[in-house]
Order: structure tokens, then C-alpha cells, then sequence
């Protein structure tokens, strides 16, 4: 019964963030929203507090269920897992854990902390286990999904339905895809050899509530009486955590699957209350701690030590193609243009707190409805999303990136207030702009921009006749791109947006 309600839970979880990756319409994230912010990094960086207690208290009564249960990454471990074992029984047995490999896990570990806290956010980005299954599931999956949502809007649209639309599919990012297929191999091989073997060994955020499992009240434990050795529980255990020789579990690996419960002949293992049985170095000395305990006690303490000043810091702190336009000639794509200071979503404030917090899951990429966010390629900031307006702008009316942001990277603000947020400002280039290259007049910049911040004026003041060019008011200017979008100079237009360090209401 435990280990069906493990699959549930665990099937849920997996469907619904899986879902709110592969949704482009908004529509899942109104009800299933709140799974992308019960994760335990994302909950940190947010400073939300009653995740962070409510998660680490489970752990000290449950044991990892969060790792068996809720992280997305380690469910679909085992779904790898399971598949690699069709047809095939007893396949796991158990590894000591040896000296070497406890100290690069648990390196591994300081070191993601340690770069949490000092805003290093390229090691937090590819350990961070729900960003690494978003990447894998939005780079990956998503073209796929969409794909397949064309094709149903290919036939709805001959049926007379308009149930499905047709939506653009291009690489946003060359990195993030890279990147998304490397974390897919590794945490494949890792879970089609062994099992939960990448959660043991690689995982910050495993390494950190096995060290809390350990003091867990509830766990699997092994009735010594009953135990007749078999090993079947050891055979089945994919975190390689039983040892059936000794009749010890290691919680430290152990999250929780309920395969042992099942394959016990005796009956020997139970999930209950922990018996603390005396040792014989209990009852030879008075002294509570061993050197091993004491260690693992000084790491608790220092990790949570440092963690805690991450809670802290955070309360306060492509391929270029053509189309046509209207079958009369063919148009360059626009390109990117080289911005001196990237252009961060609003709601992210300034480009220190955006930095530190976001772990570039890329929910926000995947849930943008103007395709104006996709993952940075520079080093410094790398994958996590900027703006830019090839393909779109970013909308007055639209904030659902700050809908969905769940580690408060990108704070919730309002339409009201995004109208009034500068994020940047537009400059322009005279040496692009038609009216200058082509000799032909144009005010598409000034007529579409939302906030009024681009007026025309004659390029010579003792010339009234002269041809109309754009000023920029940059007291006005939000940084929308809309004027970027819409300039009809190719392949760069002639008026862009650049970034800025700190937002500021205008």
C-alpha cells in the first residue's frame, strides 16, 4: 500500500511539472502553479519559509520522500530505471559507500552552497536538480510537444476548429540545449545503470537531506530477528543502500521507494519508529558522539550554517532563415544586436538580485507568450533568461513570467506597474534606419511605441523639409522593444533596446 501511494504521489508530481514545462497557453500553471514552488532551492532563493520548514521537517520524520515523491528529476530516475528492468529481477546490490566518494559528494555539495551564497550562478544552474528537468523537459520535449500541437491545428483548422493554434518552434538557445542533452545522457546512464545512483553521488540537494534522513524518525528498518540474509532486499534496492550482510540501511542514500518492504519473504523490514539499539561502545563509555558522528554533525551544522545566510541574502536582498512578407519578397530574420548590458524580465529588480536567485529552470521561457525571453549564451549569467525582440515584444499588459517565477528571481508586480517599469532604453542607429539608407520616410518606431517615448522631428533644423527622424525621450522609454521589434531595417534594426543594471519607475 505504501509503495502505491509513493507511485501516485510521485505520478502526480512528475505529470504536473512536466505539464507546466510543456504548457504554451498559461492555462495549466492557474491550477497546477504552486508545484513549481514546493522545490527546495527554488523555496530557499525565494525565501519562503514555510516550504523550506515544511520540507525539512518531512524529511526528519519521513525520511528523503522528497526525493522519491516530489523532486521531478529523481522521479524520472526512476522511470529510467523501471524501464531498464523490464524483464529483469534482482538486479541492484548493495556498494559501500568508500572514503573518496563521501568526500566528493559531500565537495559537491559545499561547493553549490558556497556558490548559492556568493552569487556563482553557473554551478548553481546545472546542479540545481528541478532546473536541470525543466531544461531537459522545455529544450528537449518541448519541440516535440509543439510539433504535435501543430499538427492536431493543421487538421482542427480543415475540421472548421479552432481548438488548437499553430505556434512557432525555433532554438532559443544553442547552450541550453546542449546542455539539456548532456544532463539528459548523464542522469540517463546514471539511473539505467544504478538506479538512484546520480541522487547519490551528484545532487546537492539529495546529499543535504541524506544527511537529515539520517535522523529521521520514520525509516525503513530491518527486524534482525526475522532476517534470515537472503539479500532479495539488497537485490532490489536502487540506491544500493542495504546492506543484507550486516542488516544495516544507510539513510543517507535511502529515499524512501518502498522496494524492500515488498520483496521480504519474512517480512523483516518495516517502515516504523527508529529502535536505538546500544553498542557496545555505548555501554563502554559515557560519551554520546563517535568521530564519524561528530563529523557528520559539524558538516549539518555548517551546511545549514550557510544555507541560512542563502535564506538570508535572499529575504534582503540560432539558425537565421527567411520569410515572406505578403508573398512579395523574402525577409531577412532579424538578428540580435550586441547589448552592452543585458536586458533582464521585469519584476527582477536589478541584475544582482536576478543573478543570485535565478537557477534557470526556463518555466518563464516556456511560459512567455511574446517570445522575448530565451537563456543567455554568455558565461556570466549563463542560460538564465534575457530579453530580446526578434520575435516579439515584451507587452505592457503581459507579467506572466512573474506569475511563474518561483525562486522570486522575478518578483510578482503588476500590469499597472510593469507600464511604469523601465528595464531599458532605446538608442538609435542612424546608419541602419531607411529614412537615412534608403531615402524613404518612416515613423513605424514613434507610431507604435507605447509610452509616447519617441516623438519625429526634421534631421535638419534649418530644413523643415528635411526628412523625419525618431528622438528618444529616455525619461519615458520602458524598454519594451516594441520599436526594435517593428523597425523594418534588416537584418538589425535600426533602433534597439539596451539594458539596464536597476529597474526604475518612470
Amino acid at each position: 500500500m505504501l509503495k502505491k501511494i509513493r507511485i501516485a504521489v510521485a505520478a502526480f508530481f512528475l505529470t504536473a511539472v512536466t505539464l507546466l514545462f510543456l504548457d504554451f497557453t498559461g492555462t495549466v500553471h492557474a491550477f497546477l502553479g504552486w508545484c513549481a514552488r514546493v522545490r527546495f532551492v527554488p523555496a530557499i532563493l525565494a525565501a519562503n519559509i514555510v516550504v523550506v520548514v515544511a520540507l525539512i521537517l518531512i524529511t526528519l520524520l519521513l525520511g528523503r520522500v522528497y526525493c522519491s515523491m516530489i523532486c521531478p528529476l529523481g522521479i524520472f530516475q526512476d522511470v529510467i530505471s523501471w524501464l531498464a528492468g523490464i524483464g529483469k529481477k534482482n538486479r541492484f546490490s548493495y556498494r559501500s559507500p568508500r572514503k573518496a566518494f563521501v568526500i566528493v559528494r559531500y565537495a559537491l555539495l559545499t561547493v553549490f552552497v558556497l556558490s548559492a551564497l556568493l552569487g556563482i550562478s553557473f554551478i548553481t544552474v546545472l546542479f540545481e536538480p528541478y532546473s536541470a528537468f525543466g531544461r531537459m523537459i522545455s529544450q528537449i520535449f518541448g519541440p516535440l510537444y509543439q510539433w504535435g500541437n501543430n499538427i492536431l491545428a493543421y487538421f482542427a483548422e480543415r475540421a472548421g476548429s479552432y481548438a488548437f493554434y499553430s505556434v512557432d518552434i525555433w532554438l532559443k538557445s544553442m547552450s541550453a540545449l546542449v546542455v539539456a542533452v548532456l544532463t539528459f545522457a548523464v542522469v540517463g546512464v546514471f539511473a539505467w545503470k544504478s538506479g538512484r545512483g546520480y541522487c547519490n553521488s551528484v545532487c546537492p540537494v539529495g546529499t543535504f537531506l541524506g544527511v537529515l534522513a539520517k535522523f529521521s524518525l520514520i525509516k525503513p528498518r530491518i527486524d534482525k530477528e526475522k532476517c534470515n540474509n537472503c539479500g532479495l532486499c539488497a537485490k532490489n534496492c536502487k540506491s544500493a543502500c542495504i546492506d543484507s550482510i550486516l542488516r544495516e540501511i544507510d539513510y543517507s542514500r535511502c529515499v524512501v521507494c518502498f522496494n524492500c518492504l515488498g520483496c521480504c519473504p519474512k517480512g523483516g523490514i518495516m517502515y516504523a519508529m527508529s529502535k536505538k539499539e546500544k553498542t557496545t561502545s555505548e555501554s563502554q563509555s559515557a560519551e554520546s558522539l563517535t568521530n564519524d558522528d561528530a563529523a557528520r554533525r559539524s558538516f549539518v551544522s555548517g551546511t545549514a550554517l550557510l544555507m541560512l545566510g542563502i535564506f538570508t541574502r535572499a529575504v534582503h536582498g540560432s539558425v537565421h532563415g527567411y520569410e515572406f512578407d505578403g508573398g512579395l519578397a523574402f525577409l531577412e530574420d532579424k538578428r540580435a544586436p550586441t547589448r552592452s548590458q543585458p536586458i533582464i524580465p521585469p519584476g527582477a529588480d536589478n541584475t544582482r538580485n536576478y543573478a543570485r536567485r535565478c537557477t534557470s529552470c526556463q518555466l518563464c521561457v516556456s511560459e512567455c507568450p511574446n517570445q522575448v525571453l530565451r537563456p543567455s549564451n554568455s558565461v556570466s549569467g549563463f542560460m538564465q533568461p534575457h530579453l530580446s525582440f526578434e520575435r516579439g515584444y515584451c507587452r505592457p499588459e503581459c507579467v506572466k513570467c512573474s506569475e511563474v517565477c518561483p525562486t522570486g528571481a522575478i518578483n510578482p508586480i503588476t500590469t499597472a506597474e510593469k507600464s511604469a517599469t523601465q528595464i531599458g532604453y532605446a538608442i538609435w542607429n542612424k546608419d541602419l534606419c531607411i529614412v537615412n539608407v534608403d531615402n524613404v520616410p518612416c515613423d513605424l518606431c514613434a507610431h507604435k511605441c507605447p509610452t509616447a517615448a519617441i516623438t519625429m522631428i526634421s534631421q535638419s533644423a534649418d530644413d523643415p523639409a528635411s526628412p523625419m527622424i525618431p528622438m528618444i525621450d529616455t525619461n519615458r522609454c520602458i524598454g519594451c522593444g516594441a520599436c526594435e521589434h517593428l523597425c523594418p531595417a534588416r537584418p538589425y534594426s535600426a533602433i534597439y533596446v539596451e539594458g539596464i543594471d536597476s529597474h526604475r519607475t518612470v
